[in-house]
Formats: structure tokens, sequence, C-alpha cells
């Protein structure tokens, strides 16, 4: 019996956490007998969650596919991976030949979208499918992410997100990172990292309808009417423009003065009835929030899956420009990754 020990990362969701697994061959054969958080891995620096626990039963599971199948009738039988290649490679073509480039549409789930070698070449792949009918989660959860992204800053997957790290201040709204790890954050054990903020004399503060995990820890709990967090977050902009509570930012502006002049009705009073949110605590937000050193706004699903999900991730990054935390340390930061998909690929496109 041989026991080896690897280092590798769970790609299951973003967080990318550090895994330490051990194998055990016998007989020629080799199972997983346990799967531990990696405590060398700078990044996730030992945490997993259960997810990742659960690679070992999946990859032991009895059932587990280990070659191509193909479905005859009602059954299916074991193909060999190059029949299986030509097969799909000729009933795509045939599709496309014969319905159009859209005949044939893409999921990509989590797994894969969060793979390196997916990540680096699915998309020549894809770019010969020639398909508009391209899915994954995020058709379902931050597509306006992507398009206030693209009118802001000119690419779909040009990302601002919260330095958690060394920020004063947190302000969430829409997310629940103790159950997510940190959704377009990519924060390994975001909990202690929350605690973290606090014990360096820092605020979180979380806007809910419900007390959610990540309401439960914060220092301050704000309930908003579901769907109201856009005014609410037209409330925010409104004050720190109305009070003087705006920064410089290093970054180039253009078309401030117009958002200044386009929010100047949206006042905390005339708001408050909307997010169910008093007009005073809107105040006091704006004013904790700017007077803080540094500080961040962070918008996630719940402000995405609504009516007004572009306007709230738009007045998310306005709120952050404004008080000259974008681009900023301890503020929201645009990252250099490992694999820079926003150099790599064109800024997207929306049908507007």
């Amino acid at each position: 019996m041989t026991k080896t020990l690897h280092h590798r990362a769970c790609h299951l969701c973003e967080a990318i956490c550090g895994l330490t697994i051990e194998t055990t061959e016998v007989e020629g054969r080799v199972q997983i007998t346990s799967i531990k958080g990696d405590a060398q891995d700078t990044f996730s620096r030992g945490h997993i969650c259960p997810k990742a626990v659960a690679l070992q039963d999946i990859q032991n599971d009895p059932d587990r596919l280990r070659q191509p199948m193909r479905r005859v009738g009602r059954e299916w039988q074991p193909i060999e991976w190059e029949d299986a290649f030509n097969l799909v490679a000729e009933r795509l073509a045939a599709i496309q030949k014969r319905h159009g480039q859209n005949a044939v549409a893409v999921y990509q789930g989590n797994p894969s979208v969060h793979n390196y070698g997916l990540m680096t070449h699915s998309n020549y792949f894809l770019g010969l499918l020639k398909t508009r009918n391209r899915f994954s989660a995020t058709s379902v959860d931050q597509l306006p992410h992507h398009l206030t992204s693209h009118l802001m800053y000119g690419h779909g997957l040009l990302l601002p997100i919260p330095d958690i790290d060394h920020t004063d201040f947190m302000l969430i709204l829409g997310g629940n990172p103790l159950a997510s790890n940190g959704s377009i954050m990519t924060v390994p054990d975001v909990e202690k990292r929350l605690k973290a903020i606090q014990a360096r004399g820092g605020k979180v503060v979380v806007v809910d309808p419900r007390r959610s995990e990540t309401a439960a820890m914060a220092d301050q709990h704000l309930f908003v009417r579901p769907g109201g967090d856009a005014a609410l977050l037209f409330g925010l902009l409104n004050t720190l423009f109305a009070e003087g509570l705006t920064r410089d930012s290093h970054l180039p502006v253009d078309g401030l003065e117009e958002v200044r002049a386009a929010v100047a009705s949206f006042t905390a009073e005339a708001m408050s009835p909307l997010c169910a949110v008093p007009a005073e605590q809107i105040r006091q937000l704006a004013r904790d929030f700017a007077a803080a050193p540094t500080a961040v706004c962070y918008g996630r699903m719940g402000v995405s899956t609504q009516a007004f999900g572009t306007l709230c991730h738009w007045v998310v990054q306005l709120i952050n420009l404004v008080t000259g935390n974008l681009d900023r340390v301890g503020g929201a930061l645009c990252t250099e990754p490992a694999v820079d998909l926003v150099a790599s690929t064109s800024g997207g496109h929306f049908n507007l």
C-alpha cells in the first residue's frame, strides 16, 4: 500500500480553496482517503467547506462515470473517447448546418467556469460554434454586474471586488457571504475576514429583507423592503452629493455632473417610503460610509435578481467612485488574476 499527498485546489466555486488530498494505492487501484484544507495555501489558509470534503465521495463512488456513454434507445452504452468526440463534432455540425448557428446552446456551470483549463481554452471552442445561446450561472444571478461593467468600464468582466482584508467599512446589500463564500468577491473563510474588519475597529453593515447569517454577525442590519434596494442606494448617493461627502478620484471620470443632476430629486425623504428605511438612517449610513478611512459598497445576488438590478449595481459603483474608494486599497479593487480574461477576451455585448 502506497500513500501519496497531493496539493490541489477546489474549483466548485470561485473561492478556489487549497486542498491537501491523500491517496492510497492498493494493487494498482488509487483511492482518495482524505481531503483537508491546505494550511499552506496563502489564499484560503486551510479553510474548506463541505463541498470540497464531498469530492472524496464523488471520486470514489462506484457509480461514477469513467468513460463516455451513448444513449441507444432507452439504454446507455459505453463508447470510446475518440468515437465520442467524433460523434459530438458530427452532430453539432449537422444541427447547425440544418437549423443555423443558434440551434446549439451551451451551458457552463460553476466547476467549468472556475477551472483554469476550461477558462483558458473553452472560449476558442465556443468561438468556433458562433452561437449566441450561451448560458451559465451568470444568466441567473449576475448579469446586471456585467452590464454595469460593460457600460461603465468598457468590459463586462472588469468587476471591481471588495478589498475585504483592508477595508474599514463594508456595506453589503443583497448578499449573504457566510453562506456563499463571498460570491464575486473570491474570499475563502469569509466569516473570519468579516470579523477581522470588526476586530480592527471597522464596521460591517448589512442591508437585507431578512436576518441572514451575515446580518446576524454584522454591526448593523437594515431591513429593506424587497425590491427597494435601488431606492435606498439612490438615497445614499443623493446624500453624498447634497452634504458634500464626496472625494475626488484619481481615476478619469466622465459624466459625474450629469449623475449629480440626475439624482438631485432622489432625496432620502423621497426614497424612504419606497425602501422602508427611515430617511435619517439613510442619511446617517451615507455619513458613516463617507467618514470611514476606507469603505466599500458590495451588492450581490439579491440586488441583481430584481426589477432594478442594473440600476442597483450602477449606483453601487457610483458610491464607491464618488467617495474615492474605487480602485483603492480598502475599497473596491480591480484584480490582477493569473488568467486575465479582460485582456484576452472582447468586452462582451448586450442587446440594448
